[in-house]
């Protein structure tokens, strides 16, 4: 099968062995989505080896411990747990120590003709939700996932920072909790895409003159500065929320956090079940964030591609 794969630091579309499992469901990939992630991983984050991708929908071929699933269009949960842990035990293999994710650590991943994950896993996608939206909910329950974290109230003040895919995710579905929720980005024309959402939006030029003001910021633009202008943003006592990875390290001036009683939280994955049910029930806009569709055959390509200035979300089929 091909497969696009990231190997002794370089990324090439490879021709490998279609996976074989008796213990794992084996899944026909439709469609997977380029995630800021993958770029990262291009980049050294991780120190991951072998096929990219996490986010997908396809069809299950097998499932030997769960016939049910055979023939169905599905999405994956991308932590895939022991089983025997304590968060396994409670359905949560998010956080398991012997866990690995797919496409980034331990597992190879979404960008290609096959994949394999336990069949606990596995959602299967209503048929109100095409493969296109379906692509997102990996993203979208990342998004969504803040609430479990953090309370949002009709009244809480949250400005989400970064008008990328994530961003825009995280504000729109902040915003099915909260009346008071900002973005702030760079690009006018990304802004655009979530002001029929009752979100209100700001260009990073004139974010300062919201000085202080927010219950909650979450830090979703994948650069560096974005941690700072959140302690900027912040009330005393606020919430600041970390969605990006990036490889590199973080400078920050750690005294603000101490003298404003900052809490941090970091967030990460979210459960796929919400998010498939907002997309079922047309409650978040996806389609605009849609760039450009590509063949997995171009898929070196389509890496290049998903980086350039401007670009959202770049689908493989």
């Amino acid at each position: 099968m091909k497969a696009l794969r990231f190997e002794n630091n370089e990324l090439q579309l490879a021709e490998i062995a279609k996976p074989i499992s008796e213990s794992e469901a084996v899944v026909r990939v439709t469609k997977s989505g380029i995630c800021n992630t993958d770029l990262e991983i291009v980049r050294g984050y991780a120190g991951f080896s072998g096929t990219i991708g996490h986010e997908f929908v396809g069809v299950v071929e097998e499932a030997f411990d769960a016939p049910q699933f055979v023939g169905k269009r599905v999405v994956g949960e991308i932590n895939a747990g022991c089983g025997r842990c304590e968060w396994c035990l409670q359905n949560d293999a998010r956080h398991c120590p012997a866990r690995t994710v797919l496409g980034i650590v331990g597992r190879d991943g979404a960008h290609a003709e096959f994949l394999t994950l336990p069949a606990r896993n596995l959602l299967e996608v209503p048929a109100a939700v095409s493969d296109e939206q379906a692509v997102f909910v990996e993203p979208l329950a990342a998004a969504f996932g803040i609430n479990e974290q953090v309370e949002i109230t009709p009244e809480t003040k949250v400005v989400v920072i970064g008008d990328g895919k994530l961003g825009n995710l995280c504000a729109q579905t902040l915003a099915l909790k909260s009346r008071n929720v900002v973005l702030v980005g760079k690009h006018k024309e990304k802004l655009a895409l979530v002001r029929e959402r009752n979100i209100e939006t700001v260009l990073l030029d004139d974010a300062l003159r919201l000085n202080k003001c927010f219950d909650v910021a979450v830090e979703a633009s994948g650069a560096e500065s974005g941690f700072n202008l959140a302690l900027d943003l912040l009330k005393p006592r606020g919430k600041l929320v970390l969605k990006s990875t990036f490889h590199g390290a973080a400078r920050w001036q750690a005294w603000r956090v101490v003298v404003n009683e900052i809490t941090i939280v970091g967030s990460r994955c979210g459960r796929f079940a919400p998010a498939l049910e907002l997309l079922k029930n047309k409650l978040v806009t996806i389609e605009n964030l849609i760039s450009e569709e590509l063949s997995l055959s171009d898929g070196v390509k389509a890496i290049e591609r998903a980086g350039q200035k401007g670009v959202m979300k770049i689908i493989l089929s």
